[in-house]
C-alpha cells in the first residue's frame, strides 16, 4: 500500500515510476489469494476505516465505487465467556467477585500517582492492576511476544480506551452500546478481496515483478536484483523493511547493521479454513486471551463481502502470532493447521458436524512491529543513515510502526514527494 501511495502521488505528477517487486504477483501485504475451492483469503486481515475523505475518495475511485460499507462488530473470548470488545467497557459478563475486584483495583488505581515508563506501568495505571493483568497484558504476551515491561507506549494512538470510573459501573451492571472505539464502520472490496484496492498499479507504473533486491550502492545509485538484472537510479522510495534492507547496502557501518537487527516484528501465520456452513460469528473479529488458545486473533473473510467464498460456506482467518527475537518459528506452517481446527472446535466457532472445506497456512515473515524498549534508539539510527545516503523508506516497515492502511499509502506519498526534491536539489 505504501509502494501504491508513492507510485500514485508521481502519477499525479505526471510520472511513471519504476516499481520492483520481488514476488510473482503485486500487492505485498496488500494480496489477496483466491483459493482452489473458491475462498478468497486476503494476506492477513485487512479492513479499511480511515475517516481522511481525501483518502475515502481515492479508495473508493481505485475500485470503481464497488465497495461494502459496514459496521464493525467486535467481540473477545476469555475462558470460556464471550465478552463485548472492549472488555473494560463490558464487565457486566464476568463473575460478580472478578466485577467487584476489578473496579475496586481500578479506584484505588486513581488515587496513586504513578510513573509511566513503559507500556505495564500505563495499562496498570489506566485499568488497574487485577483487569490489566488478566486482559491486555496476556493480549500482549500473544500478539505483541513480550511483556508490557518491555514495551513503550509510542505506539498506542487511540486504540486502548481509558474509561471513567462512570463507564466501567455501566459496562458492570447491564449491557450497553458506548460509541468509543476507533473502528465503528469499515470499507472493503465487493470483488477481488483487498488487493483490488491497488488494482490500477499496472496502469501508472513500470511494474516488474520477480525481482528481489539484493544489494544497493547508494553512491553508485545502483541496484543488483536476484535474477541478475542491475539498474541505476535517479531516486529511490522503499517499503522493504529495515532489517532486510540495511544489510544490502554496501558499506552500511556496522553499528547500522547492528541496529537494525535489534528491531523486532512479529511473524504470523495464517491458517485459513473454509467450512460449509456461514453462520460462523456474529463478529468480523474475535480476540482471544487465553494462553492455551494457540491462535491470537480470528476473522471472517465471508462476512466483508459475500464474493470471498461460495455460497453458503464460511471462512476463518486465524493469527498464530511467533518472534524470531521473541519466539521463534520452529515448525512449518502446515503444522499448526490441526491444532488450530481443534481450537476453533474447543471454543466452540466450528461445530462437530461442520465439514472443513478447505484448509491452508500461509506464513507473513513480517507481521506487527514489536515496540519493545530497544526499537526506539535503533530505529533512529538506521533512519540517520538512510536519510543520510538518500533512500526514502515508507510504510510499515521502512517507517517501522504501526500503521493503518491510510497511514501506509501517505507515508508513501510523503517518500515520493522526498525523492522528487532530490532530484531537484
Amino acid at each position: 500500500m505504501a509502494g501504491f501511495g508513492a507510485a500514485s502521488y508521481l502519477h499525479g505528477i505526471d510520472i511513471r515510476p519504476v516499481v520492483y517487486d520481488k514476488n510473482s504477483y503485486y500487492g505485498g501485504h496488500t494480496a489477496s489469494f483466491r483459493d482452489k475451492n473458491g475462498f478468497l483469503f486476503d494476506f492477513g486481515p485487512h479492513i479499511s476505516f480511515t475517516k481522511d475523505g481525501r483518502i475515502q475518495n481515492l479508495f473508493a475511485q481505485y475500485v470503481d465505487q464497488k465497495y461494502e460499507a459496514i459496521q464493525v462488530k467486535l467481540d473477545n473470548y476469555w475462558r470460556g465467556l464471550r465478552l463485548t470488545h472492549p472488555v473494560q467497557l463490558h464487565l457486566n459478563g464476568l463473575p460478580k467477585d472478578l466485577i467487584v475486584e476489578i473496579i475496586a483495583d481500578f479506584v484505588k488505581e486513581h488515587g496513586v500517582e504513578r510513573k509511566i515508563q513503559n507500556y505495564e506501568d500505563w495499562l496498570i495505571a489506566s485499568y488497574g492492576r487485577k483487569f490489566a493483568e488478566l486482559f491486555p497484558m496476556q493480549y500482549t504476551r500473544k500478539y505483541h511476544m513480550t511483556s508490557a515491561d518491555n514495551m513503550s507506549t509510542e505506539w498506542l494512538g487511540p486504540r486502548m480506551y481509558r474509561p471513567s470510573l462512570e463507564e466501567m459501573l455501566k459496562g458492570a451492571l447491564a449491557p450497553w452500546t458506548p460509541d468509543v472505539h476507533y473502528i465503528t464502520n469499515f470499507r472493503y472490496p465487493t470483488e477481488g478481496g483487498f488487493v483490488s484496492y491497488l488494482k490500477g498499479l499496472p496502469a501508472i507504473a513500470d511494474l516488474r515483478l520477480d525481482h528481489e533486491l539484493v544489494a544497493i550502492n547508494s553512491r553508485r545509485k545502483e541496484l543488483r536484483f536476484a535474477n541478475g538484472f542491475k539498474t541505476r537510479y535517479d531516486a529511490l522510495v522503499s517499503s522493504i523493511a529495515l532489517p532486510d534492507i540495511v544489510p544490502m547496502i554496501a558499506d552500511a557501518p556496522q553499528d547500522v547493521v547492528d541496529a537494525s537487527q535489534r528491531l523486532a516484528c512479529s511473524t504470523c501465520v495464517l491458517v485459513n479454513v473454509g467450512v460449509n456452513r456461514s453462520d460462523l460469528s456474529d463478529a468480523h473479529v474475535t480476540y482471544f486471551y487465553d494462553q492455551d488458545i494457540c491462535f491470537t486473533r480470528l476473522s471472517f473473510p465471508h462476512m466483508l463481502s459475500a464474493t470471498n467464498a461460495p455460497s453458503g460456506c464460511g471462512s476463518i482467518q486465524a493469527e498464530v502470532y511467533f518472534s524470531s527475537k521473541y519466539r521463534p518459528l520452529i515448525q512449518a506452517p502446515e503444522d499448526l493447521i490441526d491444532q488450530v481446527i481443534a481450537d476453533l472446535r474447543r471454543t466452540g466457532t466450528l461445530r462437530d458436524a461442520d465439514s472443513i472445506v478447505s484448509r491452508h497456512a500461509t506464513i507473513v515473515s513480517y507481521a506487527n512491529v514489536i515496540f519493545d524498549l530497544e526499537r526506539a534508539a535503533a530505529l533512529e539510527t538506521v533512519h540517520g543513515f538512510l536519510k543520510d545516503i538518500g533512500i526514502n523508506y515508507c510504510g510499515r516497515y521502512g517507517d517501522w510502526g504501526y500503521m493503518w492502511t491510510d497511514e501506509s499509502y501517505i507515508s508513501g506519498e510523503r517518500a515520493a514527494d522526498a525523492a522528487l526534491s532530490q532530484c531537484s536539489s
